[in-house]
């Protein structure tokens, strides 16, 4: 028997929003109208602050934030709201060896992968400490979205080189890609699958009744890992698609939706 979804849960850039853009006003809206039904956890690469510029700003006064769940840093971090504020429920921040490790094996990466030296004008820093993850973005972090399309179309392989790069030396750590011009390194085995099986813990909710939204859940895409906890998961093309798929499960026609789960 199928039903709609108990918990969704959605990747931020390329999906929620345009990369490091602001959520728009209707996405908004729409994420407080899901709010009032169900769980919603959102899991990005973004640090908790980018978190509060980019998304929680947005959101209305009336949103249930008590049922907001976020895991910025590709879920090597866990906010929840109590109280009327959010406060962490776990951090897995890297300690300072592990810290300046990580620093020296980006460094000879770069030095490997011939992008020591910026591709022309960068925005901002090109390496950020978010405590629980260490990220590389080649334009710099507040690099405006067109000259990042830009770049992904010019210089295609250059990322993945880098994350082949890093991999090598930290087998330990985990990297992955993310955004449009990033490399970002977490704590090993803190993923995005990670946090679905937190939310399980915190929510009760089982996996067979959630739904994950991303637009990168093709083989090698930052979204993929969720799928090994078994998660039902649509892939999008940006925020359009997403208010779809929202508009869908809140229709009084959602029970016959094609993104809803099989119930067990």
């Amino acid at each position: 028997m199928k039903s709609r979804p108990r918990l969704m849960a959605f990747d931020l850039d390329g999906t929620l929003a345009e990369s490091k853009q602001r959520l728009s006003d209707e996405m908004a809206e729409l994420l407080a109208q899901l709010l009032d039904k169900m769980p919603v956890a959102i899991m990005s690469g973004a640090g908790f602050a980018q978190f509060e510029i980019q998304f929680l700003t947005v959101l209305p006064p009336h949103t249930h934030f008590e049922r907001l769940y976020l895991f910025p840093t590709n879920a090597a971090q866990c906010y929840i709201y109590e109280r009327g504020a959010w406060h962490p429920h776990y951090d897995h921040s890297f300690d300072p060896f592990q810290r300046a490790r990580i620093l020296q094996a980006l460094k000879e990466a770069l030095a490997e992968t011939g992008q020591s030296e910026p591709p022309g004008e960068i925005w901002g820093e090109r390496v950020e400490d978010r405590g629980a993850q260490i990220t590389f973005s080649a334009l710099g972090q507040e690099a405006p979205l067109e000259a990042k399309e830009q770049y992904h179309r010019l210089h295609e392989d250059a990322r993945d080189n880098l994350r082949v790069a890093l991999t090598r030396r930290l087998p330990d750590f985990s990297v992955s890609e993310g955004g449009l011009t990033t490399v970002q390194i977490n704590p090993k085995g803190n993923t995005k699958a990670y946090g679905i099986r937190q939310l399980i813990k915190l929510t009760g909710v089982s996996v067979s009744e959630m739904l994950y939204v991303g637009d990168a859940l093709g083989e090698g895409g930052n979204d993929a890992v969720v799928k090994e906890t078994g998660i039902r998961t649509v892939e999008v093309f940006g925020p359009v698609e997403t208010a779809e798929v929202i508009r869908e499960i809140l229709s009084p026609e959602g029970e016959k939706a094609k993104y809803i789960t099989e119930e067990v």
